[in-house]
């Protein structure tokens, strides 16, 4: 049934001046309405980001309705609010989260009515105060619905087969069933994308919430740019994309995707690439992908995209073996020694510009040269000499990804 609003004034002074402070008060409709859940203020502050917009939308429209003396509809309501809850729900963000910050953002609306009118305007605060009520009624109503349409949706169910789907093929385990459940046809080569955003500390609920918004994101990214469903297995901390060869991106493309993901992310983002891997060597090649990037990690390289190419040298280092094995034992004696193997990095990083690998981590000259003097009687190979660098660099990489224990003096 149709909620009645009384007609206000032909003029009312307090839609109007709600509406001039909107830009000032959007902001903190937001913090109040984030601010009353738990959840929410362990989440990172631009996880609500797209929130803003639509809060600034919605609440010009409404003051402007309520300024002209007319109703706000649900119709005109939604057209703000159900983008942004459909989004919220596929990230299946709490719905009772959802509703709370909702009232939340309702209640401090009408605390700054209050604080901006005057006592001869309590007829106009209380037809306000009517007028926000029916607005929170469209909105709640709104966020049920959308909330039951996701889980309902039939787009839910095709990302689930998606999801199957490429769990199949990196398996290696037959997959012709799985594609006709998922309406994708199956391609004889893909290009085998590792996805790999940096490892962040977060509280168990907020990393539950940010994994999700991170599936969407990559979902939506990668079927973008490709033009066409993308099959991954994203869990939020590691991915295998599998795009047919057919609608492959260049490498451009890929460099430029890992900074849009390391945007929305807000994170450093390792991707590695290997193009044009026959359906039946996608298990093999995923592993080694997964490597790739896991290695670009590891050995500090800059958020973005690589290939075997760029990471050869190290990709073959840290392959299994008795020289391997030796590697890793000459850098065992820094082990116990932080600042030497910080010391070594430096030096490995800036070669023989010594003034400046002791600058970045904070020492002396000649506390850095003694350092060197140390490491070199640890291991038996001096840092100095070019041989011996490239030596203990080799050890270092493969310390980084298969590091030994230490058992010296255990």
């Amino acid at each position: 049934m149709p909620v009645a609003v009384r007609p206000l004034p032909s003029s009312p002074r307090l839609a109007a001046r709600m509406l001039d402070r909107l830009p000032q008060v959007a902001q903190r409709i937001l913090a109040s309405g984030l601010g009353s859940t738990a959840t929410a203020a362990e989440l990172p502050e631009d996880h609500f980001v797209e929130v803003l917009p639509a809060i600034y939308g919605c609440a010009h429209a409404f003051l402007h309705a309520a300024d002209q003396g007319r109703e706000f509809t649900h119709d005109e309501a939604a057209e703000f609010v159900a983008p942004v809850v459909r989004r919220h729900a596929e990230d299946r963000l709490p719905l009772r989260l959802l509703v709370e910050a909702v009232h939340g953002s309702a209640r401090q609306v009408l605390r700054e009515a209050v604080a901006i009118s005057d006592p001869e305007e309590l007829d106009e605060l209380v037809d306000f105060g009517d007028r926000l009520l029916q607005l929170l009624m469209h909105i709640t109503a709104i966020t049920v619905e959308s909330y039951g349409d996701v889980e309902q949706s039939i787009y839910h169910a095709e990302r689930e087969a998606r999801r199957a789907l490429c769990a199949a093929l990196l398996r290696g385990h037959p997959a012709e069933e799985l594609a006709a459940r998922a309406d994708i046809a199956l391609a004889e080569r893909y290009t085998v994308l590792a996805i790999q955003p940096r490892p962040e500390e977060q509280p168990a609920a907020a990393a539950t919430l940010l994994a999700r918004r991170r599936i969407r994101l990559l979902q939506h990214t990668l079927d973008r740019l490709a033009g066409a469903p993308v099959l991954h297995t994203f869990d939020g901390t590691h991915a295998i994309a599998l795009l047919p060869s057919g609608s492959e991106l260049e490498e451009p493309e890929m460099s430029g995707l890992a900074t849009e993901l390391a945007d929305q992310f807000g994170t450093d983002v390792f991707l590695a690439e290997i193009p044009a891997a026959a359906r039946e060597s996608v298990p093999a090649t995923a592993q080694q992908a997964a490597e790739l990037a896991e290695l670009a990690r590891l050995l500090g390289r800059p958020s973005g995209a690589y290939r075997l190419d760029d990471l050869l040298l190290e990709y073959q280092l840290t392959r299994p073996g008795p020289a391997r094995d030796r590697l890793a034992e000459r850098i065992a004696p820094l082990l116990r020694s932080p600042h030497l193997l910080e010391t070594l990095d430096a030096h490995l990083r800036h070669g023989s510009d010594r003034k400046a690998a002791a600058a970045e981590i904070h020492v002396h000259p000649n506390t850095f040269s003694y350092r060197l003097r140390r490491i070199a009687e640890l291991t038996g190979t001096d840092p100095g000499d070019p041989n011996g660098s490239r030596l203990l660099a080799a050890a270092l990489t493969v310390h980084r990804l298969h590091p030994v224990p230490d058992t010296i003096g255990g």
